[in-house]
């Protein structure tokens, strides 16, 4: 028979909540859900659930992605913990957000309906239940801290992709528009990059070339502690 080390101890509930970004070539955009039950029920809403009996938090965000986009192993990362006393109507929860980067392409209609679920521009997001909006606030705060430093775009691009797509992706991220000479050189002296002899001619006659991530390469920078700085 288990001690009840803490039996005088208030119990709480402990959840998790993920924001899961896309790019659609032009703008960040993030899911967002009609939340189906109360508090609240109706209320757009980020992903998320309960952390269940003998699972870790990690395994709780995990299964709440994969839930959510039928995708497995998806990219994640812990945000930040939120427990303000009230921010839940219900109860008193704490929950733990974590991002995750996708490629828009990988999702399905069915998916998305299922889940009563819609992909909305970041600069274009609605009031959202209790504190998801400071959670999204915080994700891309901590999103360009990283980008700023290493390359991003292994999980929000298709697997072949032009240059000013990857531009596209940065200033998407800042909200800003970068020099493309000072970008393309920053990126060519990292030399993780892979040129195809395959052209997207959908923007101009002329065309631009389409790259590939060389994930080896990448490790390995990161292996020597190499970074990219905007």
């Amino acid at each position: 028979m288990t001690t009840a080390f803490y039996q005088n101890e208030t119990k709480f509930y402990v959840a998790v909540d993920c924001i899961i970004l896309g790019f659609d070539q032009k703008e960040l955009n993030v899911l967002l859900y009609k939340r189906k039950f109360e508090p609240m029920m109706g209320q757009w809403s980020l992903m998320g659930g309960f952390i269940k009996a003998g699972e870790s938090i990690e395994e709780a965000a995990s299964r709440v992605l994969t839930d959510c986009t039928g995708i497995d192993n998806l990219f994640m990362e812990q945000v930040g913990a939120y427990g303000d006393v009230t921010r839940d109507l219900g109860e008193r929860v704490i929950s733990v957000a974590y991002y995750s980067l996708v490629n828009m392409n990988d999702f399905s209609a069915e998916t998305l309906e299922e889940h009563n679920a819609v992909w909305t521009k970041i600069s274009e997001v609605p009031q959202l239940i209790f504190d998801h909006n400071q959670m999204i606030t915080d994700t891309l705060a901590r999103l360009r801290r990283k980008a700023a430093t290493r390359p991003v775009g292994f999980n929000l691009l298709p697997e072949k992709f032009t240059l000013p797509q990857l531009q596209s992706l940065y200033e998407a991220i800042y909200q800003t528009q970068l020099d493309k000479r000072n970008f393309r050189k920053k990126l060519n002296a990292m030399d993780i990059l892979e040129k195809l002899d395959e052209k997207d001619k959908k923007g101009s006659k002329r065309g631009a070339f389409y790259y590939m991530f060389n994930k080896e390469k990448y490790d390995h920078l990161l292996e020597q502690g190499f970074y990219f700085s905007l």
